[in-house]
């Protein structure tokens, strides 16, 4: 079996590594599982003891040594990283072998790029090349125009439109992708908690705003913001698809849904949507509307 008929998968959380493991393997790839056990879901045994061309190893984020072993050990000269590790983990109490605390003291920063594009150097000067995170599942990338029944309307576009510009800008500083919008004012910006996270705290903020109102019993409104939320997400201007490409899946709108938020801005072309047609069903049910421009 030649290099180029076997794949690394550096799996991370959630249903990426198991989407693309599928779509590997429908290309006739063997793929070779580096699975994170702080991470990675357990059911990968499962789907690994279903296919003898998939071969499941599991280790700690902190063991790139082993990660490099177990890539050179199964012949594997491609990989590609899919799944989340939350930036968090950095602060936790893993504890990095010797080649991983050696990058992470050669960092200037430990933003997400600098970090994996350490860990795709490291992997490179090895001879395993990180390829794109995109490349075996490129019909889920968002496509232009509006995806839903509902076009926003004229002040969602409004929110829209400045929400890129301030989504724009903490990406260059590689701060996070997402922003919370209502009345072209900021309510959210992603950070280290992830999407999710930053859409339940600005619906967490705007159920104070109205709990607030309803105290006053006046029936007079106290904020100016508009109540509902819009959400945009972006790349990174300089996005590199082999790692932390921005993604949205039926969670996304099930957690917009219960913030209050109404419309979802995506960057067409560089944006996976996990399974598009139920993500689509699900915004037209809950009366939101989702853009890729």
């Amino acid at each position: 079996m030649t290099n180029q008929s076997k794949l690394g998968l550096i799996a991370g959380n959630g249903r990426f590594p198991f989407l693309l493991l599928d779509a590997a393997r429908a290309h006739g790839l063997t793929v070779i599982v580096a699975a994170i056990k702080e991470e990675t879901d357990p059911s990968m045994n499962v789907r690994a003891a279903a296919d003898p061309n998939v071969r499941v190893h599991w280790m700690s984020l902190g063991e790139l040594s082993r990660l490099i072993e177990t890539f050179h050990s199964e012949g594997v000269s491609r990989a590609v990283m899919a799944g989340q590790v939350k930036h968090k983990q950095i602060f936790s109490s893993i504890r990095p072998d010797w080649r991983l605390a050696k990058l992470l003291l050669s960092l200037r920063t430990r933003s997400t790029d600098m970090l994996l594009g350490a860990v795709a150097k490291v992997l490179g000067d090895e001879g395993i090349e990180l390829i794109s995170s995109t490349q075996f599942l490129e019909p889920l990338l968002a496509k232009p125009g509006v995806l839903t029944r509902r076009a926003p309307d004229d002040e969602e576009r409004k929110d829209i439109a400045y929400g890129r510009t301030v989504a724009r800008a903490i990406a260059g500083y590689d701060l996070g992708q997402t922003v919370v919008v209502a009345g072209q004012a900021c309510v959210a910006v992603e950070a280290m908690e992830g999407t999710d996270a930053t859409i339940d705290r600005a619906g967490a903020l705007f159920r104070t705003l109205e709990a607030e109102d309803a105290v006053r019993g006046d029936g007079s409104e106290r904020t100016t913001l508009r109540r509902s939320l819009t959400v945009v997400k972006v790349a990174k201007p300089n996005q590199d698809m082999r790692f932390d490409v921005p993604v949205v899946g039926v969670p996304t709108i099930r957690t917009m849904q219960q913030a209050g938020a109404t419309c979802l801005a995506l960057e067409a072309g560089k944006t996976l949507m996990f399974d598009p047609s139920a993500i689509v069903t699900a915004a037209d049910e809950a009366g939101i509307a989702i853009v890729a421009e």
